[in-house]
């Protein structure tokens, strides 16, 4: 079995061939063939984690479409003062599909 750990944004995420993960937005269109940087690859309990083999390696991608997160509820509220706050927030995310880990 064949994963990798790629970076996209400031998170890492474990990876197979198959996997749909959530990147952060680009401006990507549906179909987008994109590489993103790999951290680590693991191929049947094989590590590789230096740079000079990982300059190498690629995790291809293929761009899904764009999707949101869950929603966030921010309130705030102060005691005796009759302040109170109430905000939502949905991140933004990509959808992208694993098409290819090569070393």
């Amino acid at each position: 079995m064949v994963y990798a750990v790629v970076r996209s944004g400031s998170k890492q995420q474990k990876v197979t061939v198959g996997d749909v993960i959530e990147i952060d937005p680009g401006s990507h269109a549906v179909g987008d063939s994109l590489s993103l940087p790999v951290v680590m690859v693991v191929d049947d309990g094989k590590v590789t984690s230096d740079a000079a083999a990982l300059g190498k390696a690629s995790v291809s991608v293929e761009v899904l479409g764009a999707s949101k997160g869950p929603k966030i509820v921010i309130q705030k509220y102060k005691n005796k003062t009759g302040y109170k706050k109430r905000q939502g927030h949905r991140q933004k995310y990509t959808q992208v599909k694993v098409t290819d880990i090569s070393l």
